[in-house]
């Protein structure tokens, strides 16, 4: 096992475990049989998924061995939702396995089949150790998974390497953005023509971000920071179009990931203010993934291949215009920073020493932290698994330490949605989020040209009428052009641009009148 596998195979704890959770819904019925046969023909493709963790003493390094009792009937599980068998029961059951350790006597993963999703769907509950690989390996194999039309090609083997539909996960965009570091980071230490110099300027460059890693203070104390427990929830937003993302985008000044990360901001604060905790000026810090290893890679290699930057989040900035603008240039200034690459070392040099040693430095790094925030540009078109057509796909990266909060913000298929893990002590109503997440999007959308200002553009989450404009709860004339929005009509006659809640007529907002 290498040494960053093994630095976070250490960070395990009851009240905060390494496993990397993802919930995929399909519009047809799929068997647990079905998905065994495609888990057997191709995640055991992988020897990895054979193997199970042989941990060493208190000064031998852990190693990865064949699991001599191998019993795939115990990883590929079915699993019930309780009546009506919808989105809340679904998010339930996701929160309960989040909230479980994995078996250490056994490969690391598991899948949880539910059959009857919404009557005529199915879902499947991955949950795979993050020892095993990065998020960005594990969104890859869970795409080999599946394909690109209904029928699977004989023999198991996709049509196409699916995998390689990903654009990119968690921060890749910027990491493709940038290779300044990232790439001369691992190359130029193998170049020798280098010169003195060059060397020189980074060692000093490095020195300065070690400086700025160990020279932050503590984040701070606000309602997502204390005490964890062992309990989680796991929620997701409904589908947003990502069309208006990039639409926002061009129109504002910024990339789909300034404009998401300017969104999810805003819904923090928003939360903070109901929590009298929203002060101008504020910020905390959220750890983004930044994939140092191309997606082109072939074969997919098993392992953790990505670093760390650490994003302050404008939080107390309340014009979402002006967020996105300090969260741009707070990006543009880390694209060109080593501080990803660095991290990874320091994860590596710290996988090589033992729990006593690496404990204290992730907890030190952690008191810096509120969150982790992770974006996945997934794939661009329908993919089917067994030949049932996949909905919904979201993922959580875990949170190590004492960081309770995790966000997840992925594009599928046209669509983007919002996933979040919290620690149920400390956000015990995340669904409050999610609402923010809608206005604060909503917010920014209203700025598009030829789009009427919304009445909850400029409201704040903690006045009761905010968002519903003095909406009236009956449809909006519009609609039935526009089934899939909130169908309440709001003071200005217009329909509400948010979308309506799953197999509802009104959003959150406007559900309860």
């Amino acid at each position: 096992m290498s040494n960053v596998d093994a630095a976070w195979l250490r960070m395990e704890e009851l009240e905060n475990q390494m496993t990397i959770t993802a919930v995929l819904t399909f519009s047809a019925p799929l068997s647990r049989a079905d998905v065994r046969r495609v888990v057997e023909e191709r995640l055991l493709a992988f020897d990895r998924f054979r193997q199970r963790v042989r941990r060493g003493g208190a000064f031998r390094h852990p190693r990865w061995a064949p699991d001599p009792h191998f019993d795939l009937d115990h990883h590929v599980r079915a699993a019930e939702l309780p009546a009506p068998g919808g989105k809340a029961e679904l998010q339930e059951l996701a929160s309960r396995l989040m909230s479980r350790p994995l078996d250490f006597s056994r490969p690391l993963w598991t899948f949880h089949v539910v059959e009857g999703y919404r009557d005529e769907g199915s879902a499947v509950i991955a949950r795979l150790h993050h020892c095993i690989a990065d998020g960005v390996t594990l969104v890859r194999v869970l795409l080999s998974l599946t394909d690109a039309t209904p029928e699977a090609p004989p023999g198991g083997a996709p049509g196409e390497d699916m995998a390689d539909a990903l654009p990119g996960v968690g921060a890749r965009t910027e990491a493709d953005e940038t290779p300044s570091w990232t790439q001369r980071l691992t190359s130029a230490l193998k170049r020798a023509g280098r010169t003195s110099a060059q060397l020189a300027r980074g060692v000093a460059r490095g020195a300065r971000v070690l400086g700025k890693l160990a020279w932050p203070s503590t984040d701070p104390d606000t309602v997502f920071r204390g005490e964890l427990g062992r309990r989680k929830n796991a929620v997701w937003s409904d589908a947003l179009p990502l069309d208006d993302v990039k639409a926002i985008g061009r129109t504002l000044g910024g990339t789909v990931n300034d404009v998401l990360l300017t969104t999810v901001t805003g819904a923090l604060g928003r939360y903070l203010e109901r929590h009298g905790q929203r002060a101008p000026g504020l910020d905390v810090r959220a750890a983004v993934p930044v994939n140092l290893r191309p997606l082109t890679d072939a074969p997919l290699q098993m392992g953790n291949g990505f670093g760390l930057v650490f994003l302050a989040l404008p939080v107390g900035t309340r014009d979402p215009v002006e967020r996105l603008r300090l969260l741009r240039r707070r990006m543009d200034r880390l694209k060109s920073s080593p501080e990803a690459p660095i991290l990874l070392g320091v994860l590596a040099a710290v996988g090589g020493t033992t729990r006593s040693v690496e404990d204290p430095i992730v907890r030190f790094l952690a008191r810096k932290l509120t969150a982790v925030a992770t974006n996945v540009p997934g794939p661009r078109q329908t993919l089917y698994l067994a030949g049932a057509p996949l909905e919904t796909l979201m993922a959580w990266v875990p949170q190590a330490g004492r960081v309770g909060l995790g966000v997840s913000v992925i594009s599928y298929d046209g669509d983007v949605r919002l996933g979040l893990a919290t620690d149920a002590g400390l956000v015990s109503d995340p669904d409050t989020l999610i609402d923010a997440f809608y206005r604060e999007f909503d917010a920014l959308r209203s700025r598009l040209p030829g789009r009427p200002d919304e009445e909850d553009s400029g409201a704040e989450a903690g006045d009761e009428d905010a968002g519903d404009g003095g909406a009236v709860m009956q449809p909006s004339p519009a609609a039935q052009d526009s089934p899939d929005r909130c169908q309440a009509t709001t003071k200005a006659g217009t329909q509400c641009k948010l979308p309506a809640q799953d197999d509802a007529r009104f959003c959150h907002v406007h559900e309860n009148g």
